[in-house]
């Protein structure tokens, strides 16, 4: 396995492991569409996503996996948070060691760059909630919630 950034080069990559999600699970809730492959192009040269951080997981060239993240600047205490946006495998590659390798080496940056906590709403379903439960240093605590803004 290896993992490396994703970067805009990387974009095709990251549309064929959209489409494999769906042909191995069918309840993604966006659509690969022109309209969304240029959003994803225009946000690798948009300012406002220069702290946006996601890397990819590649067996055999294909990737399996994929964690994305941005950072949270607070005027709160003046900290930067990281917020955990998607770490999403292929259903075929889970149990195989992915989302751990993912997540330690977005842990590995985060460090790096001086952020000390990574907050994440998680997925309800049984699969996802054991995998939060066994993150080593981690707490389950505090409600997520997601409000429409229209």
């Amino acid at each position: 396995m290896k993992i490396l950034p994703y970067t805009e080069q990387r974009i095709e990559d990251v549309l064929d492991f959209e489409r494999r999600l769906r042909e191995e699970e069918d309840f993604w809730g966006w659509e690969i569409d022109e309209v969304y492959i240029a959003q994803v192009k225009q946000s690798f040269h948009k300012n406002e996503f220069a702290s946006a951080i996601s890397y990819l997981a590649y067996f055999d060239d294909k990737v399996v996996g994929r964690i994305d993240c941005a950072l949270l600047h607070s005027h709160f205490d003046g900290s930067t948070k990281a917020y955990l946006d998607w770490i999403c495998v292929l259903k075929s590659a889970r149990h195989q060691g992915v989302a751990q390798a993912l997540l330690e080496t977005l842990r590995q940056d985060l460090k790096q760059r001086g952020i000390d906590t990574l907050i994440a709403l998680t997925a309800s379903n049984e699969e996802a909630q054991r995998f939060y439960q066994a993150i080593p240093d981690s707490q389950m605590h505090d409600i997520g919630i997601w409000i429409d803004v229209k």
